[in-house]
């Protein structure tokens, strides 16, 4: 069975539209989740919205939205009053712009959806707005209309179809400097960064997502099916922290010779960096002792 399409409207470039449907490109529905249950009954819990002042349940016809303008003092906003700033869908993506892929900071990437042609006579004009954004390897940005609200949407040519990223708006990124500004830079010897390089080559790779495993979710899988079958859930002994590395430089080394125990070529060749160095520093100093002198 097809999955049900998200969003169904237009893709439209200048004078070239066609009919395609949108497809959450993510799922968690493989997740494990669990309810609230009564631990008496088994039975499952439900939620009721309480008064927080007077705690009193609160029905469905008492309920309102409020935006709270001081501590405690909200402005309530009646439903006809959010319609009337809602924007219209007119279920359109219209291509705005193109831009380099690497321009897109990914901070703003947002949700991820597939987006297809709707029936064979939109397969054509679909093809050709596909195809020609390959040949220009370049992003297409448009504005989509999505549960009454308007987003920015990136879209990529992926495989047959389009891939179109929801992208956050600046206000909702947090700016970087409130987290690294106090960082301080110290003064860090060439060595060390060469070692730490040579360390990063020893686990150089390709991306490859089919080797991520989510442990949690494996051993979470684990604990259902072995507490339903009536087992006893065991806690496992606390592991032991390995004791703090004082050294940078020797946390460096050790980190090099755990790569197999042997004397690797990047030790090799940082041995071999830092005895150059110290040459070059002896033979400058000797050079000037000997001017010196002169």
């Amino acid at each position: 069975m097809a999955p049900r399409a998200y969003w169904k409207g237009t893709l439209k470039l200048s004078l070239v539209s066609c009919p395609v449907v949108l497809y959450p490109a993510t799922t968690a529905a493989e997740k494990t989740r669990f309810h609230m249950i009564n631990r008496e009954t088994g039975n499952r819990l439900k939620q009721q919205m309480v008064d927080a002042e007077t705690g009193d349940v609160v029905e469905s016809d008492q309920k309102g939205r409020g935006y709270e303008l001081s501590k405690g003092k909200y402005v309530e906003i009646e439903p006809e009053e959010l319609e009337a700033v809602q924007i219209e869908s007119n279920h359109t993506i219209d291509i705005e712009s193109f831009v380099p892929s690497e321009e897109i900071d990914q901070r703003y990437l947002n949700h991820p959806y597939y987006i297809a042609p709707e029936g064979k006579a939109a397969i054509d004009a679909f093809a050709v707005i596909r195809d020609a954004m390959k040949d220009q390897d370049r992003v297409a940005l448009a504005k989509i209309v999505l549960t009454n609200r308007e987003h920015i949407i990136a879209i990529e040519p992926r495989g047959k179809g389009l891939l179109g990223t929801t992208l956050r708006f600046p206000y909702e990124l947090r700016d970087e400097d409130e987290f690294f500004g106090d960082i301080k830079s110290p003064k860090i010897t060439k060595d060390m960064v060469e070692l730490a390089g040579h360390i990063l080559q020893t686990k150089a790779s390709h991306f490859d997502p089919s080797k991520f495993k989510d442990d949690y979710e494996t051993a979470l899988k684990a604990l259902v099916k072995r507490k339903a079958s009536g087992k006893k859930i065991e806690l496992p002994e606390p592991e032991e922290r390995p004791s703090n590395v004082v050294s940078l430089m020797d946390a460096l080394k050790q980190s090099l010779k755990g790569r197999g125990g042997k004397k690797t070529a990047a030790t090799s060749h940082a041995r071999r960096t830092t005895g150059r160095h110290r040459a070059a520093k002896k033979s400058h100093r000797a050079t000037a002792r000997h001017r010196k002198a002169g």
